[in-house]
């Protein structure tokens, strides 16, 4: 259940080209840097006016160190800076290192030279973003399946990565609750599947007159590797430097996600487990019909599903 940090994934051999370290005076007008805290980095590589905030998740932290900023890769034709908000544990960034830090380059105007910011994060991630926006004046946030808090009070809904939660600290304030941040966010884009009841619980908390809710059916969990393999991440990016919406060129592109595994697994799982045989069996068939040019093994789980429908159907 730990979104996708496959770009940078794909490159863990390639030496890194590390920003040297630098104290936050230093940095403050640097055109890279690496900033080292106790508990969470930041990672700056300066390329335009626009900045790009990204956050770690779960699956970000096992790769270990060093590491880029998570989606450098997917962000390097865009031509945007990026400065990566990299924590050292799966702790939610429930510390206070990443914020001290965020709030140490406000404070000396390092934001102040950028048209636009948009801080982006994908659960764990997105959680961050959300909760960290209001220290950046006029920020956007892009956030993907983010929970609001991992609090068992505030959210007895939650229920998933209980080992993680555990090891981090989820009492007591500042930046327990990111619905609490919501209205001093300029504008915020949360992606989510409406059906995990998790991630609908956590986007119905962080609704707001600011917040356009994206929803997303059969992405799970982990929707933005459904968005990353459909292509459709550039324009979700675009849609907030210059805008402040999500609209018709991403649903365009997104129109790929028909294409990705990840997709179709959940489609056919979701049609199955509403007991609607006949759909599971069309869908199935279109799948397999559309990918008749792909190894045999890469379309299994379709006539998996087609063959337990068809059974199902001829039970009932």
């Amino acid at each position: 259940m730990a979104p996708d940090s496959e770009p940078e994934a794909e490159l863990r051999d390639t030496p890194l080209d590390i920003p040297p370290e630098m104290a936050l005076d230093q940095a403050a007008t640097a055109d890279r840097f690496l900033i080292m805290g106790a508990h969470a980095n930041l990672w700056f590589e300066g390329r335009s006016d626009v900045l790009i905030i990204s956050f770690d998740n779960l699956a970000t932290i096992d790769e270990g160190w060093p590491r880029l900023p998570w989606l450098t890769r997917r962000l390097d034709p865009l031509g945007h800076s990026i400065l990566g908000v990299q924590s050292h544990a799966k702790d939610w960034f429930r510390n206070a290192t990443a914020p001290a830090l965020l709030r140490g380059l406000e404070e000396r105007g390092f934001f102040r030279q950028f048209r636009r910011i948009v801080m982006t994060g994908a659960s764990m991630g997105g959680f961050a973003a959300l909760n960290f926006a209001p220290l950046i004046p006029e920020a956007r946030v892009l956030a993907f399946s983010p929970q609001s808090t991992m609090n068992k009070i505030i959210a007895p809904f939650e229920e998933r990565f209980p080992f993680a939660v555990r090891k981090s600290n989820w009492e007591g304030m500042p930046f327990l609750d990111a619905a609490a941040a919501m209205p001093y966010i300029r504008k915020a884009v949360i992606l989510f599947d409406p059906m995990v009841p998790q991630d609908r619980a956590h986007a119905a908390r962080l609704a707001g007159p600011n917040v356009q809710l994206v929803r997303l059916p059969h992405c799970t969990h982990e929707a933005i590797r459904v968005v990353l393999k459909s292509g459709a991440m550039p324009s979700l990016i675009d849609a907030l430097v210059t805008d402040d919406a999500v609209g018709l060129p991403f649903w365009k592109q997104f129109r790929e996600r028909h294409t990705v595994p990840k997709w179709q697994r959940a489609l056919l799982a979701n049609a199955a487990n509403r007991g609607r045989p006949r759909l599971v069996v069309k869908a199935a068939t279109a799948m397999l019909d559309a990918g008749k040019d792909l190894p045999e093994g890469d379309m299994a789980f379709a006539r998996r599903a087609r063959r337990a429908a068809v059974t199902e159907g001829k039970a009932g």
